[in-house]
Parts: structure tokens; C-alpha cells; sequence
């Protein structure tokens, strides 16, 4: 199936499928002010909230549904996620270059401090950054890297790496020669772990052991080339009947792909050429957030490029983001 939005007069920032029923087709709606590179979106059970980061504006957000308040505090660097930190209210690890921080924020404008480094990685590669990161189901932090980008869209390719670090702080690399490190999520029925070295143009299934948080046996479940997509991989999640929502970075879309049949099921038209990330958040878990960038590489983005989208009447349900444990 393919949803291709159009607006409608006075619901500019509202999008909605024009290629079946409007009452069954999903609506995509913006709902925060745009950004330079929005990343990395988690959401907050506790507090009913989404957050999410803006890499180059060396921001972290806040957006809560309820009041459609969007706040944001800058950090002293590139700031490439946050996930809330278990037991701890308004503690947060971030990204912050190659250091993984700890930060305290009570969600308000220009508040957030950082309190700690609890680990920096790559440290052979002093250009490289982090990139995109997720808890796993026993709350394991998993941060992948990727090289320098030193002319826009151009990398130092095959420097980046996949690694994991536990609640005591020790860190073990799980994969290296990675360009881009992305997508991650898991499927604990399945017993797997999915990621995306975005220019490979394909996802990977690794074998998962929950116990220990390992992973192993590698191989693509999925390839771009085979369904004829442009773009990249880039941000993903997962549903409650274990398929993969992923962002399609230069695509305007989000995917829905089976990865136990590497089928490509849905394809949903977003209204920004960047689409970076995706996370199920609601009261129910049946509301998809889109992040995206409004990056100038040669073609002005203009908004709502760079904007968070909600897309609602999808039929699923997500599973619950994860708070990080640290000791």
C-alpha cells in the first residue's frame, strides 16, 4: 500500500492520504517548530511526553501532547540523543560528540545542565560522532558512531562502530567499519536485534541473547536495491507484531517492512524529503513520531521540513521505549 498526503486549505500543517477512504487512511500532522537535524526520538511513559534532540543545533526537546508545549535546551555540543535514565526523574543521557553524558532537565527552556561524562568512545577517531542510540529490553544502552562529515552529505566512511554500555559503565564494541551506525531495535519473541549501516541500504538481523545482551550471526533480512527505494536507511522502531517502521532518510517517507519475509508493506508519504527517525509514543502506543531535518545541501528545505510529525490511523501498536539503567 502507498499513502500519498496532500494538504488541505486550512489544515496546512495536516496531512492526510488522498488514495484511499479519509476516514481510514493515516494523517500526518506537524506538530513542533522545525529543526536543523531532529534525531533521536524516545518516548516518556511516565511523563507522556516525547523527546527528541536537534544534532547541529546542539539541542535537546520536549514535546507534550497534551499542551502542545515544544521546549529545548542547548548543550555545549553536537547532541545526537536522549533517553531518561530509570528511577532517576529528570536525569537523561545524551550524546554529546563521542561522550555519552548524563544531564538534568526538568523539560523547561535553557535548564538542562550536565551533571557527568559516563563513558566516551572512539577515542582512535577523534572526528567521528555519535549517532543513533536505544535502550534494549533490559535497559542496556546500545550507541552506535560514524565518521566525520566534511563536506555536506560526503564521510569519512568505515569509521564509525556499534557499541554497547552497561548500567556499571564498561563498554564493548559489538561491530565496527560502520558508515553510518542506525536503526536499532529489537524483537524479543524473535530473539533478535535490527540495525542499519545506512550505506549498506539495507538492514541487518543479528541473534539476540537478552540475558547477556549479546549479539551475533549477522545477515540483511532487507535491501533497498530489491524494492527499487532511494535514500537511506536511517531511524527505525518496531510494532507489536514485529515489524519494522523506518525512516527513509531523502525518501519523503516512512517504511513499514516485514522483516521475517523481507516484504515492504506500507510506504507513508511525509511532508519533508529528510525523514530521520520514528518512535510509537500515546497513551496507547498507536501514535507515530516522525522526526526530520531541513538541512541546505544545495536545495533550501523549507518548512515544515524539520518539523516532529504524528502520524495517527495507522492500526498498530508500538512497544514501550526503555529508560537506561546506570548504576
Amino acid at each position: 500500500m502507498y499513502y500519498e498526503p496532500q494538504c488541505y486549505e486550512g489544515r496546512e500543517n495536516e496531512v492526510v492520504s488522498s488514495s484511499v477512504n479519509l476516514a481510514m487512511a493515516p494523517q500526518v500532522t506537524a506538530v513542533t517548530e522545525p529543526v536543523t537535524l531532529g534525531e533521536g526520538p524516545h518516548w516518556d511513559s511516565e511523563e507522556q511526553a516525547l523527546y527528541f534532540v536537534s544534532i547541529f543545533d546542539k539541542s535537546i526537546h520536549k514535546y507534550d501532547p497534551a499542551t502542545k508545549k515544544h521546549t529545548r535546551s542547548v548543550l555545549d555540543d553536537q547532541v545526537t540523543f536522549i533517553i531518561p535514565v530509570e528511577g532517576k526523574r529528570h536525569h537523561f543521557v545524551v550524546g554529546l560528540k563521542r561522550r555519552i553524558a548524563e544531564v538534568i532537565w526538568d523539560g523547561q527552556d535553557g535548564t538542562a545542565k550536565v551533571v557527568r561524562t559516563v563513558a566516551e568512545v572512539d577515542k582512535h577517531c577523534p572526528d567521528n560522532r555519535l549517532n543513533d542510540a536505544k535502550t534494549d529490553p533490559r535497559g542496556r544502552l546500545f550507541a552506535g558512531t560514524m565518521g566525520h562529515e566534511y563536506e555536506p552529505g560526503k564521510f569519512h566512511l568505515k569509521k564509525g562502530s556499534l557499541y554497547r554500555i552497561d548500567p556499571d559503565g564498561k563498554t564493548k564494541c559489538l561491530a565496527d567499519k560502520v558508515d553510518i551506525s542506525n536503526g536499532l531495535c529489537w524483537d524479543i519473541k524473535e530473539k533478535a536485534f535490527y540495525y542499519a549501516d545506512s550505506f549498506e541500504y539495507a538492514i541487518r538481523r543479528y541473534d539476540y541473547d537478552i540475558e547477556t545482551g549479546d549479539i551475533s550471526n549477522p545477515r540483511f533480512v532487507f535491501n533497498y536495491k530489491d524494492h527499487g527505494l532511494e535514500g537511506i536507511v536511517d531511524g527505525m522502531t518496531i510494532d507489536s507484531d514485529g515489524n519494522l517502521w523506518v525512516a527513509n532518510f531523502d525518501g519523503h517517507q516512512v517504511l513499514k517492512i516485514d522483516p521475517k519475509k523481507g516484504k515492504l508493506l506500507e510506504k507513508i508519504r511525509i511532508p519533508a524529503l529528510q525523514v530521520t527517525s520514528v518512535i510509537f509514543g500515546g497513551s496507547n502506543l498507536d501514535i507515530l513520531y516522525v522526526t526530520s531535518a531541513s538541512m541546505n545541501r544545495g536545495v533550501e528545505q523549507k518548512p515544515p521540513c524539520g518539523s516532529t510529525f504524528q502520524v495517527t490511523g495507522l492500526g498498530v501498536k508500538g512497544l514501550p521505549s526503555v529508560n537506561v539503567k546506570l548504576n
